[in-house]
């Protein structure tokens, strides 16, 4: 760097630390509300904001508002333990997660914005041979729909991770795992910083502290919304609320197949690298990876409870640090710094609901469980594929809300067996 381009980095650096940031120039705008646009998306978390992008720059509909009863990524999107992967067991799950798992490979690049992408692989042990006999058929599958996918013995474990305990003596032996290498992490208040800042270049208004308190109807159309700012006129609504999914659809008169519960996570002290890679496991119910920061990301199981809470009990906080000491008694010395909650909203085959609903112009995108962050771009693209051409994509066809009526059901509870 040239001399006099440094003494200029430097001061800029130190002015507008000493100013609070105060001039610093918006990532997106914050403009008033209009009367009417041509699609308002109520939720400004990841999915909602990738949905308005995608609305934007695959279809031109730039004609979007996306309205946020807080601030933007503040929901879910900012509770969440940041993992991403793709091998999900039946063929609809594994498509869709794959073709998000596939815009996140090259969504820096698209949003020009470092969403801190680690591909560090994830690691699903087993501990029994029921275990390992589900792992190797998730495997198969996986392999039969082009997703990489393979299964590590105990001794492949141990190389990969040195400190996790495989002694045969342990309460819940290793007997091996399986391994997805492309999956790993991404920072997820950058995803939605990315996705929010490409939506605003592309002319999407983003709203926040705008709560939306009804959703008009003109008998089985809906109308608009209204909001703590007024009412708002639109021929199209998609309703991206995470845990509050079946709040804003009662507003329309919808009765969801959705139950919502606190999930916890917890984040240890920072130390130096240790654990290169995530490390799951759903017998002792807990996974794990380390931040950049040098701090362990842990996290266990949904509470038993229904809750809009975003907090949990003391009870699975205990579990779970004593399920990462099974694995893990290294860390047995290691202090907790900071413990959070997020909302999940539960469908009743653990399966997404990406679909068009009895209301003409209203739209869904729920019911992610513990799987939400991980399908973000996959989630906003095929929605808004579904609002703007007011059918759904080949990919989120088998994810409708008929299928609760029909039977068609897509199981994934042994996919999402550890909340992630």
């Amino acid at each position: 760097m040239k001399k006099g381009l440094k003494k200029y980095s430097l001061f800029s650096l130190v002015r507008n630390a000493l100013s609070y940031h105060q001039h610093w120039q918006e990532a997106w705008r914050s403009p008033e509300p209009k009367k009417a646009y041509d699609i308002v998306i109520i939720g400004a978390g990841g999915h909602g904001l990738a949905t308005a992008y995608y609305l934007a720059k695959e279809h031109g509909i730039t004609n979007v508002v996306v309205l946020e009863k807080g601030w933007l990524g503040g929901g879910n999107t900012g509770r969440n333990t940041t993992i991403i992967r793709s091998n999900y067991l039946w063929d609809e799950s594994a498509h869709l997660y794959e073709h998000s798992l596939k815009l996140f490979e090259g969504l820096s690049q698209e949003l020009n914005f470092n969403i801190m992408f680690s591909q560090r692989g994830v690691i699903n042990l087993s501990h029994n041979l029921h275990d390992l006999r589900e792992l190797s058929r998730r495997v198969n599958a996986n392999r039969l729909n082009g997703i990489d996918s393979e299964i590590l013995t105990t001794e492949q474990v141990k190389a990969l991770v040195p400190i996790i305990n495989t002694s045969p003596r342990s309460r819940y032996p290793v007997l091996g795992a399986s391994l997805q290498r492309r999956g790993g992490v991404a920072r997820h208040d950058a995803v939605a910083w990315g996705f929010a800042r490409g939506a605003d270049a592309r002319g999407v208004d983003i709203i926040q502290n705008c709560e939306v308190t009804g959703i008009r109807r003109n008998g089985a159309k809906v109308e608009g919304v209204e909001t703590s700012r007024g009412f708002i006129k639109a021929n199209k609504v998609g309703v991206v609320t995470a845990g509050h999914s079946s709040v804003l659809a009662a507003m329309a008169g919808l009765r969801l197949p959705i139950q919502s519960y606190p999930l916890q996570a917890l984040v240890s002290e920072p130390i130096k690298p240790v654990l290169h890679t995530v490390v799951m496991s759903s017998t002792v119910h807990v996974y794990v990876s380390q931040s950049d920061r040098g701090e362990l990301v842990i996290g266990a199981g949904m509470d038993a409870f229904q809750s809009y809470a975003q907090r949990g009990s003391f009870a699975v906080i205990e579990h779970q640090t004593g399920a990462l000491l099974e694995l893990f008694p290294i860390f047995s010395r290691l202090r907790m710094m900071r413990q959070w909650g997020g909302i999940v909203d539960v469908s009743p085959d653990a399966s997404p609901i990406v679909s068009k609903t009895p209301i003409k112009g209203l739209y869904l995108n729920c019911g992610w469980g513990t799987g939400g962050f991980k399908a973000t771009p996959g989630s906003g693209w095929v929605f808004a594929y579904t609002i703007a051409r007011d059918q759904p994509h080949r990919l989120n066809e088998p994810f409708n809300l008929e299928r609760f009526t029909t039977g068609r059901l897509i199981d994934e509870h042994g996919a999402a067996a550890v909340a992630h």
